[in-house]
């Protein structure tokens, strides 16, 4: 993909940093997908579908099946129904090495040896490149120190992660998954918990990377004008299906949200960017049936909500 002119204060009305997307075959394709734990189904029947070079955001509130869906795109829940194909892929034949060559994840939190460099961590990125019990090459550590650059790591090569701050190691693990050097990138909260010096930071460094590598990202956050300012689509879960998709301006509405969250919102428009921003309203806990803002009943309506049959695609 070609890179874009616009950084992460873009200015594209109605949707954040995003230019126009390529005339591409699917990067993530989703069909049927019911999966959950024990028995308990958490997403029930999602499709969807994201372009090559795409930035695509998941929200929705806790429980309606964000984290479920990477697991299940990751390889590390099988689901009970459906299929999913990364860049064509039909990914339920494969083994975890060669899933792990398609899909790199960024987790919310990760057990890191607090002893390794920033640098070792890396370049654990490159395993499922590398033959049984072979080592790091020159072409992994150069991979490596690429990933590092781009997410401006590479001056923490040497410095034990223990030591590191919680933006500094977000970071690194972004670098990880960049040295993976897989066409798809799922983002679970990536700024979850930092402070905003640290939410720029990690997300200009997803940016910087998702425009030189040209890779397609699924980004899941519960934080909407962020989602709004970063991502060319979105994804609204909610009760594990596809709520609403289309430009954050289709997908980030007062019913909508009002449908998924229960809460009353104001949306508004970014002054100098366009983009939707969402305002909560103190007191604003809706209850079945009641009325979301501009007086209109909490159901979706309009074409970028989703009926009772297939969803669309991204």
């Amino acid at each position: 993909m070609g890179r874009r002119a616009d950084g992460l204060n873009g200015t594209t009305p109605g949707g954040g940093v995003k230019g126009a997307l390529p005339a591409r075959g699917p990067a993530l394709s989703v069909e049927g997908l019911v999966a959950g734990y024990r028995g308990r189904a958490v997403l029930r029947g999602v499709t969807l579908s994201v372009s090559q070079g795409a930035v695509v955001g998941l929200v929705g509130p806790n429980g309606c099946g964000k984290t479920t869906l990477f697991r299940v795109v990751s390889g590390v829940l099988r689901p009970a129904a459906g299929r999913v194909w990364v860049a064509g892929r039909d990914l339920a034949p494969l083994g975890l090495r060669e899933r792990a060559r398609l899909v790199a994840v960024t987790p919310q939190t990760a057990a890191l040896p607090p002893r390794y460099t920033a640098l070792q961590v890396v370049l654990m990125g490159r395993t499922p490149h590398l033959r049984l019990l072979a080592w790091e090459g020159a072409h992994d550590g150069q991979v490596a120190r690429q990933a590092m650059v781009l997410t401006e790591t590479w001056h923490l090569a040497g410095r034990p992660v223990g030591e590191l701050s919680g933006g500094e190691r977000q970071r690194v693990l972004l670098a990880r998954a960049l040295a993976q050097e897989a066409p798809l990138l799922l983002l679970d909260e990536p700024t979850a918990s930092l402070d905003l010096t640290g939410q720029t930071m990690v997300l200009e460094a997803v940016l910087r990377a998702q425009q030189e590598q040209g890779g397609t990202v699924l980004l899941a956050t519960h934080d909407l004008t962020l989602a709004a300012t970063v991502c060319h689509r979105l994804v609204l879960l909610h009760d594990g299906q596809v709520l609403a998709e289309g430009t954050p301006r289709e997908v980030l509405t007062g019913p909508l949200i009002a449908q998924a969250y229960g809460v009353q919102v104001e949306v508004v428009q970014h002054p100098r960017s366009g983009t939707p921003v969402v305002l909560h309203l103190a007191g604003g806990t809706l209850g079945d049936g009641v009325a979301a803002p501009g007086g209109r009943k909490t159901s979706p309506d309009g074409p970028s909500a989703h009926p009772a049959g297939p969803e669309q695609g991204v």
